[in-house]
C-alpha cells in the first residue's frame, strides 16, 4: 500500500512520525551542548590510522582490545571509517566500516558518521594536537560517548592528565573511562 492510499488520518500520524524520526536523527549528530569542536581543522592531515586509547563503554565496543580507527577521505567528500578490534571473547578481529560527512564547514572537526545504513550519530574532535595531529579527544553527541585516539599506542602521563581534566571540566565522568589494551600485534 502507499503512501497516497492511506487515508487522510494515517497520512498524518506517518509524516508526524517521519519528521520526528528526522529530528531525532537530526539531534544525535550535534554536539553536546556547551562542547566546542576544533577549528581549524584539517582533514588531510587527520587521515590514517588512530588508536583508541580510552573509551566510555558501549555495547559495540564491548570486550574489545587492540581497537583502532582509520580515516580516509573520499572523492565525493565522505570519509571512510574502519573500526577494528579484537574480540577477547570468540579470539578473533572484528571490523566495522561506516562513513562520516561534515556537519558544516570542513574546517570544523564536526561530523556525523554511520555504521548502519542512514542512522547517524555525532562525531566531534574537540581536542588535537594542532602541531602534529598526534593526539586527539572525540566526542559523540552526548556526554555518554568520549574517546582519546592517538597516533602512538600510548600517550605521555601529562597529557593524558590535561586531557582528562579537559575532559571532566566539559561534564564527562573520565573516572568511568576503560583504558584499552593496545598490546596484541596486527591491530
Amino acid at each position: 500500500m502507499s503512501y497516497l492510499a492511506l487515508p487522510a488520518g494515517a497520512r498524518h500520524r506517518w509524516a508526524g512520525l517521519l519528521l520526528s524520526l528526522l529530528a531525532l536523527s537530526a539531534c544525535s549528530t550535534a554536539p553536546p551542548e556547551g562542547v566546542n569542536p576544533v577549528t581549524p581543522f584539517d582533514l588531510t592531515r587527520y587521515e590514517g590510522k588512530w588508536y583508541e586509547l580510552a573509551r566510555l563503554d558501549h555495547s559495540f565496543e564491548r570486550g574489545l582490545s587492540d581497537v583502532s580507527a582509520t580515516y580516509r577521505a573520499q572523492p565525493d567528500g565522505s570519509v571512510e571509517v574502519i573500526n577494528r578490534g579484537y574480540d577477547n571473547e570468540r579470539k578473533d578481529w572484528r571490523q566495522a566500516v561506516g562513513r562520516a560527512v561534515f556537519i558544516g564547514p570542513q574546517d570544523r572537526a564536526s561530523l556525523k558518521v554511520s555504521f548502519f545504513g542512514p542512522f547517524y550519530g555525532g562525531y566531534h574532535v574537540v581536542a588535537l594536537d594542532q602541531q602534529k595531529y598526534r593526539w586527539a579527544m572525540v566526542v559523540g553527541p552526548n556526554r555518554d560517548y568520549l574517546w582519546i585516539l592517538a597516533r602512538d599506542k600510548q600517550i605521555p602521563a601529562e597529557l593524558r592528565d590535561r586531557l582528562l581534566g579537559q575532559a571532566r571540566a566539559l561534564g564527562f565522568a573520565v573516572e568511568q573511562l576503560i583504558w584499552v589494551d593496545q598490546t596484541r600485534q596486527g591491530g
